[in-house]
């Protein structure tokens, strides 16, 4: 099990007294009764960009390090990592020359593992190839590993038969050039939707089967990357539900592996005495269930800009303030960093439930690395080439 601490706790656990409260509250009643492995402080705060949740990270994790070594030796065993986001790279590039960002290597990412390095503690990321795909020319085979010629890296002289295997070799180069390449990797989180809303061509029972079936069976069999062979990486799949509740795009609520009530969405091969993926048809890699069908849209969908162009996430002139409002709880629960539109910041004016809403959904799409289907909102959200 991964605890995740909150990213707006993190300044607050850089001081010691405040990490080993924390500890005695959240992790002595239930450790080793529940097997706690990892507490995972803040998740993608580089992608969220606020300065305090970067800048508080390291000490934060010395500090409850040193709070759980003074708990006593049964939590010893409990490592000490934060979750990333894959904005960390420096431009496109392929996976053999990978770097972290220029701003952020020597001052943030040098650090982090350099604690891991000490605290042999695994460096977690959150590889999505579901949100890769703009960078992938749509490529929704190679990022669900159905075969594809693949893609040749020249300066390694491998090729990529998925985008996954890309991902975590760009981290693994990016850790090397540092000098941090025996630190671990563990997947935080990754997955695929199996519902999209009308025009969304990647999420889909099909594919979503595909990805996790494939995912499953390549992190069991210990094969590893083109970099790291024969290599077993410790995944979190996201998510174990659909959550039916949650505001958003309707792809946000269809991550699941699960319905509420235990039944699969579709057969992926996560239960160990289940049904397992037919993973051996080149043609349909797996067999999956009918999918239900995508709601039909209220009214017409926007022509969306063209490709190269620089693209915004505002409110359609029809949403309501209700609609916008139930947006706006829905961004700033996401960890999108809200305070510029909050008394006193920068953006507060106009005070608008729709200015507001505009500058949050703008922020979730961004922070989504500018996939399309981040800006739907249940329909209530448009993409525009003009600045808002």
């Amino acid at each position: 099990m991964t605890v995740t601490i909150p990213n707006g706790e993190i300044p607050n656990l850089a001081n010691e007294g405040s990490a080993s409260a924390w500890v005695n509250a959240n992790i002595r009643p239930f450790h080793p009764q529940t097997k706690i492995k990892y507490i995972s402080i803040g998740n993608e705060i580089v992608l969220l960009g606020n300065p305090a949740h970067i800048n508080g990270l390291v000490p934060a994790m010395i500090a409850l390090t040193e709070a759980l070594r003074k708990a006593g030796p049964q939590f010893q065993d409990i490592k000490v990592t934060s979750a990333h986001a894959l904005n960390m790279f420096q431009g496109l590039t392929v996976p053999s020359l990978a770097r972290f960002r220029v701003d952020l290597a020597e001052t943030f990412f040098k650090p982090v593992l350099q604690f891991h390095q000490q605290n042999k503690s695994p460096f977690m990321i959150n590889p999505y190839p579901y949100f890769e795909l703009n960078v992938m020319s749509n490529n929704i085979d190679y990022a669900v590993f159905r075969k594809t010629p693949g893609v040749f890296d020249p300066t390694s002289k491998k090729t990529y038969s998925n985008a996954l295997d890309s991902l975590l070799d760009k981290t693994y180069t990016a850790m090397s050039a540092l000098g941090f390449g025996d630190v671990d990797i563990v997947i935080g989180e990754t997955g695929w939707p199996s519902l999209g809303d009308p025009g969304n061509k990647a999420a889909g029972m099909d594919n979503a089967a595909s990805y996790n079936g494939h995912l499953i069976r390549k992190i069991v069999s210990g094969a590893g990357t083109p970099l790291m062979p024969n290599r077993k990486f410790e995944t979190y799949i996201f998510a174990l539900f659909n959550e039916n509740q949650k505001p958003g795009p309707i792809a946000e609520k269809n991550w699941g592996l699960f319905q509420p009530d235990f039944s699969p969405v579709y057969t992926s091969g996560a239960l160990r005495d289940g049904p397992q993926p037919n993973l051996g048809n080149p043609g349909f890699d797996v067999e999956v269930k009918p999918g239900q069908p995508l709601p039909k849209p209220v009214q017409p969908m926007p022509s969306p800009p063209a490709a190269n162009a620089k693209k915004f996430c505002v409110p359609k002139p029809e949403a309501t303030d209700a609609q916008l409002q139930n947006n706006l709880d829905y961004a700033c629960g996401q960890g999108i960093d809200c305070r510029p539109i909050q008394a006193g910041g920068v953006c507060v004016e106009p005070a608008t439930v729709r200015s507001r809403a505009a500058f949050a959904m703008n922020s979730y799409f961004k922070s989504k690395l500018g996939v399309d289907s981040a800006c739907d909102f249940g329909g209530t959200g448009q993409l525009t080439t003009v600045d808002p």
